[in-house]
């Protein structure tokens, strides 16, 4: 077998490696916030709950969903222990952790702001 051919198996390896770690990965990891501990997104913005989400359901559209953008899924993406999927009345799919529909918040400007925890006493920080 070639040096070029080994190679080309080598890096398909990888890439199937890599491909079965980014699917079965959570979609938020756990830092430290303002607020202290929560769930952040990839790029460390808090991530938020909302009351008024029934189990498994986003009550969250329209300008809700302007100001509180929710943490959107993949098409191909799978839930997970405590992770899964709620279909938005869009049709698209937003990441949920313990059931509850997972947001952003317009107004958190760099990661680690948690300025929405309590907003109308109905938006919480969520917690791992």
């Amino acid at each position: 077998m070639t040096f070029l051919a080994r190679s080309t198996i080598l890096a398909g390896a990888l890439l199937a490696a890599t491909c079965a770690t980014a699917q079965t990965a959570a979609p938020a990891k756990v830092a430290e916030t303002s607020k202290g501990r929560a769930l952040v997104d990839a790029k460390g913005m808090t991530l938020y709950t909302f009351d008024r989400d029934a189990a498994g359901k986003s009550n969250c559209n329209g300008t809700c969903a302007q100001n509180w953008p929710p943490l959107m899924a993949s098409a191909d993406a799978k839930a997970s222990g405590e992770w899964s999927l709620v279909k938005r009345d869009d049709g698209s799919m937003q990441w949920a952790y313990k059931g509850k529909p997972l947001y952003t918040w317009i107004k958190d400007t760099k990661a680690g702001d948690a300025t929405g925890d309590g907003v109308n006493q109905v938006w919480h920080v969520a917690a791992p």
